[in-house]
């Protein structure tokens, strides 16, 4: 699966004639990239800048101020009709673009309110539930869906997997740079040990064809590659799952392989939910919310599932004790508790059978 490349492509820096000032939307893309974040960080900041501009017939940001950021915020809520997280990307960009790209501390940037984002319980599977979908897949996708269950792992953290995270003596899988640009180590599950095995042994195959074909490089962080010249072909720093075919890379077109798209385990998990007949909206991310739910129900201190989570703050993770059976199992509803009703039950459910047609 070759990696996606974005329809916000910069200008090459040979069309940019000299003495011109670079276009907007350049300035921000090297912002970004100055500042260290993600590509996708790139790609939506740029996105949603176009946006902006084109929402407001494509007048110069700098022309622009509270109330055209405010209008387009308030666009998005009511006519879009997009969630609060949506929204609050969109502010954002625009505060990065002002701040960041503009230089403009202008005082209305704070006045600006973000939306509140409703709290929500997490959707979570029971242990015969995972079993039933994890039956549904088979070979790549099991075992990275096994990953995310059996480690806690985030959907892009199991595909940005390189080879040397992986240790298979202590059981252990490192997470590097994961949300927060945090790195944590979580537990490497027994179960899926020789299937992963498997799995680094067909990835090493097609490194060696890659190297013997004048290829076998593989994208490094923070600029890694020049400190460590050689690094970008050695097996330590490859892919765990690396895609079937190499790609371009966006950012500086040099042809590489990178990890599989994210894509192809979403596809898998949504057709294993729907093959199994389970009546919950499960994805990938729900596999790690089960994650950490069956291990408090197992009795692992809260503590223990923050660190092998990577949450920042435990508030993050306490989320997980509202979906514990703990509380039907220990609490008694009132109703099971009056005697004169569970007497009557039998000729309460003949009755709402008779009387109800449909």
């Amino acid at each position: 699966m070759a990696m996606r490349s974005s329809h916000l492509k910069p200008t090459p820096a040979s069309a940019v004639a000299p003495g011109a000032r670079p276009r907007l939307l350049d300035e921000l893309r090297a912002r970004v990239r100055r500042l260290g974040l993600a590509l996708r960080t790139e790609e939506a900041y740029a996105g949603w800048v176009r946006r902006f501009i084109l929402a407001n017939g494509k007048r110069h940001p700098r022309d622009m101020g509270a109330r055209a950021v405010e209008a387009f915020l308030t666009d998005l809520a009511t006519r879009g009709r997009v969630a609060a997280s949506t929204q609050n990307q969109a502010l954002s960009a625009l505060l990065f673009l002002y701040r960041e790209v503009l230089g403009q501390e202008l005082p209305w940037l704070d006045n600006i309110r973000r939306a509140k984002k409703p709290e929500r319980v997490p959707t979570v599977l029971t242990r015969d539930e995972v079993t039933a979908l994890l039956a549904q897949m088979s070979g790549v996708t099991w075992l990275m869906a096994g990953l995310l269950y059996g480690a806690g792992l985030r959907l892009m953290e199991c595909m940005r997997l390189r080879v040397q995270d992986i240790d298979f003596v202590r059981r252990e899988i490192t997470v590097r740079h994961g949300k927060g640009g945090k790195d944590r180590r979580t537990m490497l599950p027994a179960m899926v040990a020789d299937a992963l095995q498997g799995q680094l042994a067909e990835a090493r195959r097609l490194h060696e064809r890659d190297l013997a074909t004048g290829f076998g490089e593989v994208w490094l962080p923070h600029a890694l590659d020049r400190k460590y010249v050689h690094a970008v072909r050695e097996w330590a720093w490859q892919y765990v799952f690396p895609a079937s075919v190499r790609s371009i890379d966006p950012r500086d077109g040099i042809v590489r392989r990178h990890h599989l798209d994210e894509t192809v385990l979403q596809r898998a998990v949504k057709n294993a939910v729907r093959r199994t007949g389970i009546a919950k909206p499960a994805t990938c991310h729900t596999l790690r919310h089960s994650f950490a739910t069956h291990l408090l129900e197992s009795g692992q201190d809260i503590r223990t599932v923050q660190e092998l989570l990577g949450h920042a703050d435990v508030s993050t993770t306490m989320i997980y004790t509202h979906v514990l059976n703990r509380v039907g199992h220990r609490v008694l509803s009132p109703l099971d508790r009056c005697s004169a009703i569970r007497a009557d039950r039998r000729r309460c459910t003949q009755s709402v059978r008779t009387d109800v047609t449909y």
